[in-house]
């Protein structure tokens, strides 16, 4: 693979980390630039790979949809769920509060 930072200079890094407003030591951006280059170098090489032949995929696993018709049918009844819930009150579903409110 050669020179592992090539592909990229620290100075890149540094410029990237300062867009990021990421604060990198000295150490830091040599360390990444090293890591940074070779996956740079790992990119090109997929670059010169042909996939001509080679059919695009949305997903690398076969899959089917499972579809069944949406027929309405009869609704549940209220107070049979709600007999079911761990807490409810008025005729509704009681939940603990989630933006900080008290119980």
């Amino acid at each position: 693979m050669g020179d592992q930072t090539a592909a990229i200079s620290t100075d890149q890094v540094a410029h990237v980390a300062r867009l990021a407003r990421i604060e990198l030591t000295s150490a830091e951006i040599d360390h990444y630039t090293g890591h940074l280059g070779r996956v740079l170098d790992h990119a090109r090489e997929l670059e010169d790979l042909d996939l001509a032949e080679v059919p695009p995929l949305a997903h690398p696993y076969p899959l089917q949809n499972v579809f069944r018709d949406d027929v309405a049918g009869a609704p549940s009844d209220r107070d049979e769920v709600l007999n079911q819930a761990p807490a409810a009150s008025d005729g509704q579903f009681e939940v603990p509060p989630v933006l900080g409110g008290e119980a």
